[in-house]
Order: structure tokens, then sequence, then C-alpha cells
């Protein structure tokens, strides 16, 4: 039994030596190629995201009780290859501009993907959900994976990372790794203005405090685990995405002011209850994310990032195509997709998302080092 022990023991911790191995490996190669320079003695191992259909890359594949997917065409039609991923756009996501940018890899994979390789662990994956939320009934709306749930897939990942790298190393990968979480949209247009149950229950200042304030013990309990870079990213500006100016934007689909009202309202009370988070921990490793600013400003100026088309989407008639309506039987494909800031009636183009990003590095990166 003793030599038994002892061969385990070799066994296992020529394992972590491995990958250990591995990990400086993979961290020498892809850093040295960034776009964006890293300070001095300072490192992203990887990129570790939580949220809903706007940073999902393919987690709810297999879920076959949801709507809330996009593994078919014509979605990822100018994702590597024209294979579609699961990605709710015509190309990358802004995560995954992210960490191009940075040099850490071409993509973040779905953690559920069948064909992630355990390599990718090392450098990063989204947990991230089509039609998730911070409220819990959200999720439960649209049979995605709720964001409770999304952190029990960590915990799982936190297991995986130690069993291949060990303690040591696993703390310094999860310290040193950037937490990005990115979820509101679909409380407010789904479940809020969605749902005249949850009106009857909820005014819209109730409503957005309980998001906030769940959005609060989201970074609190990455914190917990041992994240110290998080960034916590506000709701666009919902009003004015397509299907939304489709619904209740009247005959001439302009922006809808109180969808854009709720946002700001909630936009606020998040950014207030993260300062407030940060002042508590005495630490300044979570950050408000503004991408409602952002990307408002593309959809008001858009012939200064060269778009042409704002109040449509790329996919079908552009008014209402999402998911399972913006599909190869069903809707054509706008030819110049470039023209257009949203792809299907809800999600950005790869265009937009680069756009964004720009503004994201300008604004962020010195916060986040």
């Amino acid at each position: 039994m003793k030599g038994n022990n002892i061969v385990h023991h070799i066994t296992s911790s020529s394992s972590k030596l491995f990958w250990f191995v591995l990990f400086l490996v993979l961290f020498l190669n892809t850093n040295t190629n960034a776009l964006v320079k890293l300070p001095p003695n300072k490192t992203i191992p990887a990129i570790i995201v939580f949220g809903d259909s706007i940073v999902d890359a393919g987690n709810n594949d297999d879920i076959m009780t949801t709507l809330a997917r996009c593994n078919y065409p014509p979605y990822g039609i100018d994702f590597d290859g024209g294979v579609p991923t699961g990605r709710f756009s015509n190309g990358k996501v802004s995560t995954d501009i992210i960490a191009e940018e940075y040099g850490i890899k071409p993509s973040i994979p779905a953690y559920r993907d069948p064909n992630l390789k355990p390599e990718d662990l090392l450098t990063g994956v989204t947990f991230a959900s089509g039609g998730g939320g911070y409220v819990p009934f959200t999720a439960q709306l649209s049979g995605g994976i709720s964001y409770s749930q999304q952190l029990k897939l960590f915990e799982e990942y936190i297991e995986k990372l130690k069993e291949m790298v060990g303690e040591e190393r696993t703390k310094f990968i999860i310290e040193n790794s950037l937490f990005m979480v990115v979820f509101g949209s679909n409380d407010i247009t789904n479940t809020y203005f969605g749902l005249p149950s949850v009106q009857r229950k909820y005014d819209v200042g109730s409503f957005t405090t309980l998001m906030a304030d769940n959005a609060r013990s989201f970074a609190q309990k990455l914190h917990e685990y041992g994240a110290r870079r998080i960034q916590v990213f506000s709701a666009p500006p919902l009003g004015c995405v397509p299907s939304q100016r489709t619904i209740a934007g009247g005959l001439t689909r302009t922006c809808v002011a109180r969808f854009n009202d709720a946002t700001k309202l909630y936009n606020a009370k998040l950014y207030a209850n993260l300062d407030s988070l940060s002042r508590t921990l005495r630490d300044k490793a979570i950050i408000y994310i503004d991408i409602y600013d952002s990307l408002l400003d593309i959809i008001l100026n858009p012939q200064e990032y060269g778009f042409k088309v704002v109040d449509k989407g790329c996919c079908g008639t552009g008014l209402i195509e999402v998911a399972v309506l913006c599909n190869k039987f069903t809707a054509e494909v706008c030819p110049k997709r470039d023209d257009y800031v949203f792809w299907d009636s809800f999600h950005p183009t790869e265009k937009t998302y680069r756009v964004m990003v720009a503004k994201y590095f300008k604004r962020y990166f010195n916060k986040t080092f």
C-alpha cells in the first residue's frame, strides 16, 4: 500500500509539473504577441467570464430546453472558418477581442464546450449563458444557466485547476486573471418589461435595486474566491436595440425612453454598489465598466465609426430576428456586415465590439492595474 502511495505521489507530482511547464509555455508564447502591452511586472494569465448572451460562446448549445442558442448558421459567419459556435454575433464577441488584444489567445471558449482542451482552462473560459441575469427568475424564464449555477461551474473549474497545476499555481491564476461580469440586459427587457406580473410586484426602482444588490453580491463572491481584478459591466442602452424599437418604439421605431431610463437607473445603482463594496473591502479590485455611453455614442454618431445602419440588425428584416428567428431558412444576411451596428435585433456585430473594445482600453486600461 505504501508503495502504491509513493507511485501515486510521483505520478501526481509529475502531472502538476507538466501542467506548470505548459502554463509557462502558454504564457511566454502568447503575451509576447500582445497588441496591448502590460505594465512592467504585471501579467494576466487568463480571462474568466460570467454573463449572458453578449459574452456566451456556446454554453447553451446542448440545452434543448432553451431557445437562447445560436449554434447554427448564419451565426458565426465571420468567425474562424465561418463555423457557428454559439456566439450571438457574426464573429467574435467583446471578450474574445479583449483576450486577443492582450495576447492571451484568439478567443475565449465556452466552459461547457465538449471539445474544450485542458490547456484552455489555464488561459480562461466563459461560463456565460444566453438568457442569464442577476434576477434568478430571468434564467428560469429563458432556460439558460443562472448566475448562481455559473458560480457552481466556476467552483468546479477551480478544482480542475488544482488537479492540473496545484493549489499555489491555481491561487496565482485566480489572483492575477481578469474577471469580466456581463449581466443585466435580460433582467430589464425580458423579465421586468416583458412580464406584467413582475411589474405588479416591483416598481422600476425596487427592481433595479434588486438587480444592483445581486450584482454586488456576485462581485463580492468572486472576491472571496480570490479574484483581484473584477470588472462588472453596465447594461447597454436597451431602448435603442432594434428588437426593443420594434416592440415598443411605435411606428417610427424610435429609442424607447422608459427602457433607457430603467437601464440608466440600474447602472447608477450598480456603480454606487460596486464603489461601496470596494470601500468596504478596502480593495480597488472591483471596477465598474460603462458600456451604455460607449454604445449609445456609436448609435447616435454612426458615421464617425463607419456605420450606416443603426436601427436594424443585419439578419433578415433586422426588426425582430434573434436566436431561433435568425437562421439559414428564414433570414437572409446583409452582405456588408460592417455597415451595421447590430448583427441580429439584439446583439452587436463584431465590428461594433471592436470599436467598443478600443474605447474600453482607452478608458479602463490604467484602472485595471
